[in-house]
C-alpha cells in the first residue's frame, strides 16, 4: 500500500528521471478529491488523448468536458516528449475497472483479461494522457516514447514497484483501446530494462 507522492515529489521524480517538465497554472491544488479519496495507489496508468495538438490537448486535460470534468489526468505527454503536469490527487482517467486486474497489479503479477467494470480507479492510479490520435495510424515519436517509459519508471521508482504497476486502459476497463499504436508488454519491457 502506497500514500500519493506530494506534488513536490512527483515533480522531482519526473525531472530526476529526466523529464523536461511544465507546471500548469494550479496543477498542484486541481483534483476530484470532493468526490473521493485519491490513495492508496497501486500503479501508473497510460491512455491516449484521442487530439491532436499540444496546447489543445492541455487545456482539455486539465479543464475537462461538460460532461467529465477535469483534471482528466495527472499529466499530459507531448509528442515531443514534453510532460506537462496537470493535476495532483483525484483525477478523471481511469474510470470503472476490473477488481481481479487491480488485485494482479498490487501483487505485482501477470495481468488477468478485464472482463468487468467494478471498481473505482481514479482511487488507485496514476495517469497520463499521451497526445494521439489513437487510430492506429497517428505515429509515436520516438521521444514520446522514450517520455512515456520515463514518466512510468520515476513513479515505479519513487514507489518500490515493478515494470508490472504498469498498465494501460485497455487493461483496466472493458471496451478500452488505449493506447493504440503500441504495446503495453513493449513498454512494460522498457520501464523494466530502466529500473534495472
Amino acid at each position: 500500500m502506497a500514500s500519493p507522492l506530494s506534488a513536490n515529489n512527483l515533480l522531482a521524480a519526473l525531472r530526476d528521471e529526466g523529464l523536461t517538465v511544465v507546471e500548469v497554472g494550479d496543477w498542484r491544488t486541481h483534483n476530484r478529491n470532493a468526490r473521493g479519496p485519491w490513495g492508496p495507489v497501486h500503479g501508473v496508468m497510460i491512455h491516449h488523448t484521442a487530439t491532436r495538438g499540444t496546447a489543445r490537448t492541455v487545456a482539455l486535460c486539465r479543464d475537462g468536458r461538460d460532461d467529465l470534468p477535469g483534471p482528466l489526468c495527472h499529466g499530459v505527454i507531448a509528442k515531443n516528449g514534453t510532460v506537462h503536469l496537470v493535476g495532483h490527487g483525484r483525477a478523471n482517467h481511469a474510470g470503472e475497472g476490473d477488481d481481479d486486474v487491480l488485485r494482479a497489479i498490487v501483487a505485482e503479477r501477470a495481468l488477468p483479461r478485464d472482463n468487468e467494470a467494478n471498481t473505482d480507479g481514479n482511487r488507485y492510479f496514476y495517469g497520463f494522457e499521451c497526445e494521439n490520435l489513437g487510430n492506429g495510424d497517428d505515429p509515436w515519436p520516438a521521444a514520446q516514447l522514450d517520455a512515456i517509459a520515463k514518466a512510468a519508471t520515476a513513479l515505479c521508482r519513487r514507489h518500490g514497484w515493478s515494470a508490472r504497476s504498469v498498465i494501460g486502459h485497455l487493461e483496466w476497463q472493458p471496451g478500452k483501446v488505449d493506447p493504440r499504436g503500441f504495446t503495453m508488454s513493449s513498454l512494460r519491457e522498457r520501464v523494466h530494462e530502466r529500473l534495472t
